[in-house]
C-alpha cells in the first residue's frame, strides 16, 4: 500500500524533462552518438502501441524491475519522463488524435500505425507538457528517421509537428470540447447518467487523482500533521501531495495506509465486526482486510495469487494487524464453517479509477466488461453460499457501468427469495448523501466531492450494496 504522486497531476503542462541518460550512447551502426532523449521517447512509443493496439495494461509495462524493456534500460528521470507522456497521452488521446488529423491534408496510410504513435507522443509533449516544441520536434523526426517504416515520412512528422507548435494555442482551444473518453464509453455513460453527467464524469479524468489515506484512529489529528482535510468518508486527503510516502509521518509506525476515500466505504457498510468471523474476498492488497481488522472482526483473507497475498501480509505487518490467509479460486472455495459476513471487492473493467489509470479504456471493451460482469455475478452467488443465515454480504467494484453493479444484485434479488438487500442511509453518510441511490446502494464517481482550492477534487467511481442472507 505504498503510493508515489501521480507523474501527471496537473492538467496542465507541467515540467517533464529527460535527465539525457542517452548522452554518448551510440547507434548499432555507429553513425555517431544517440540524441539525448531518443530512447526515453522510443519507449514512450513502443508502449503506447502496446496499450493502444495490443491492450495491454500499462501498470506491468512500467513495472522497474519485469516491464517493457525499453524502459527497464532507462534511468529514474527518463522513466519519469516516459510517464508523464504516456499518461498524458492516454488523458487527453482523442484531443491529441483530433489535433494531429485537423493539420494533415489526409488520414495517414493503413499501417502507419508506428507514425501515429510517434505523433501522439510529441504531440503529448507539446500540448500538455512542459516541454520546448523544438525538443519534441526534433526528436520525432530523429524517431522516424530511425525507423525504416517512417522514414520516408520524416519530412511530413517535421511540418506538422512545426505547424502544431505555432497554432497551439488555436488547436487546444479547438479541441478542448472534444470528449477525453472513447465514444463507446462514453455512450455508456451517457445512458446510465444522462449526457450532461457523462461529459461531467468523462472531463474529470484530467483531473489531478488525489491522494487519501485510511487512518486508524483521530482523523482530526492526523489531516493536521499531513497538511490534509478529512473527508465524508473519514479519511484525509493530502494537500496536493507530490513527494514521497514512505516518507511521510506516521508511515513507518503504521499509523494510516493509502487508499482512496470511495475504496474505503463498502469495508465501512458493515459497521461494527466485534466478534464476527469476516471473511475478504479477493483480498489483495489489503487495504479493506486492514478495514476489517480494525472493525473488530477476526478476518480471513482470500486471493487466488500466493504472491498478492504475500504483499497482504507484508502491508498488514506495516499496519501491526494479522489475517488469516487461504490462497484459492474464490469461485471453488468451500468450507463448512460459514463466515458472519463477507466483503467481495470483485474483479471488474476499473473504469471508475480513469484518474489513476488513463490506459483502461483503451484496454478494455464492451466485450471485456460483459465477461467481468458474468465473473461478478458467479461470484457474487457463491459468496452468498459462504455466509450464515442472517448472515451479511457487502458486493462492491470499482466501475461506473451498472451492468457491473446495479444489474447484477437485481437479478440476485429476484433469483434468491431468501437474499434481501440491506438499504443504505443517506443521513448515515453527511457529504455524500448523493452518492446513495433510491434502492439504498452506493453509487460514487468521479465527478462527486468538491473540495476546497489546494485539494484536489473527486473520488474513484465505486459501486456497493449490503445483502443480507435469510434466517
Amino acid at each position: 500500500m505504498v503510493l508515489t504522486s501521480d507523474d501527471t497531476k496537473s492538467t496542465g503542462r507541467r515540467p517533464a524533462r529527460s535527465n539525457q541518460a542517452e548522452r554518448g550512447a551510440r547507434r548499432p551502426d555507429d553513425r555517431g552518438p544517440v540524441k539525448p532523449g531518443l530512447a526515453a521517447r522510443a519507449a514512450a512509443s513502443k508502449i503506447l502501441a502496446a496499450v493502444i493496439d495490443r491492450k495491454t495494461p500499462l501498470d506491468g509495462m512500467l513495472d522497474g524491475d519485469h516491464g517493457n524493456p525499453a524502459y527497464r534500460v532507462l534511468e529514474d528521470n527518463d522513466r519519469a519522463l516516459v510517464r508523464a507522456i504516456l499518461n498524458s497521452a492516454l488523458r487527453h488521446l482523442p484531443r491529441i488524435e483530433a489535433a494531429i488529423a485537423s493539420l494533415l491534408d489526409a488520414p495517414l496510410p493503413e499501417g502507419a500505425r508506428a507514425l501515429h504513435h510517434v505523433l501522439v507522443v510529441a504531440a503529448a509533449q507539446m500540448l500538455y507538457l512542459d516541454i520546448p516544441d523544438h525538443s519534441a520536434v526534433d526528436l520525432a523526426v530523429e524517431q522516424a528517421n530511425q525507423d525504416p517504416r517512417n522514414r520516408r515520412f520524416a519530412k511530413l512528422v517535421n511540418a506538422v509537428l512545426r505547424r502544431m507548435g505555432r497554432e497551439k494555442d488555436e488547436i487546444l482551444s479547438r479541441t478542448a470540447t472534444v470528449p477525453v473518453m472513447p465514444a463507446w464509453f462514453l455512450s455508456r455513460l451517457e445512458k446510465a447518467y444522462g449526457r450532461a453527467e457523462a461529459l461531467t464524469i468523462s472531463d474529470t479524468q484530467l483531473q489531478p487523482a488525489a491522494i487519501d489515506v485510511t487512518v486508524k484512529s483521530d482523523p482530526e489529528g492526523w489531516a493536521r500533521r499531513l497538511n490534509g482535510l478529512v473527508l465524508p468518508t473519514g479519511s484525509v486527503r493530502l494537500a496536493n501531495f507530490d513527494g514521497t510516502i514512505p516518507a511521510l509521518d506516521g508511515f513507518d509506525e503504521g499509523e494510516w495506509w493509502v487508499q482512496d476515500a470511495a475504496a474505503s466505504i463498502p469495508a465501512k457498510l458493515f459497521g461494527s465486526l466485534a466478534g464476527k468471523r469476516v471473511f475478504d474476498l479477493c483480498a489483495a492488497p489489503g487495504g479493506k482486510t486492514a478495514q476489517l481488522i480494525q472493525a473488530g472482526g477476526t478476518v480471513t483473507a482470500l486471493d487466488q495469487s500466493e504472491s498478492r497475498l504475500r504483499r497482504l501480509t507484508s502491508n498488514l505487518a506495516r499496519l501491526g494487524l494479522k489475517a488469516e490467509t487461504v490462497v484459492a479460486d474464490m469461485a471453488k472455495y468451500a468450507t463448512d464453517e460459514l463466515f458472519d459476513a463477507a466483503l467481495l471487492d470483485a474483479p471488474c473493467s476499473s473504469t471508475g479509477t480513469t484518474r489513476r489509470h488513463p490506459d483502461v479504456l483503451w484496454t478494455k471493451g464492451r466485450e471485456d466488461i460483459a465477461k467481468l460482469a458474468a465473473l461478478q455475478e458467479r461470484l457474487l452467488r457463491h459468496a452468498l453460499t459462504l455466509v450464515k443465515p442472517g448472515g451479511i454480504v457487502v458486493f462492491s467494484n470499482c466501475s461506473l457501468d451498472p451492468s457491473e453493479g446495479e444489474e447484477i444484485v437485481a437479478r440476485i434479488l429476484a433469483d434468491i427469495p431468501d437474499v434481501e438487500r440491506v438499504a443504505i442511509r443517506p443521513q448515515d453518510w453527511p457529504g455524500l448523501e448523493m452518492a446513495i441511490s433510491p434502492l439504498g446502494d452506493f453509487r460514487t464517481t468521479p465527478a462527486m466531492l468538491s473540495l476546497p482550492e489546494g485539494f484536489a477534487s473527486g473520488l474513484d467511481g465505486f459501486y456497493a450494496s449490503v445483502l443480507r442472507r435469510g434466517d
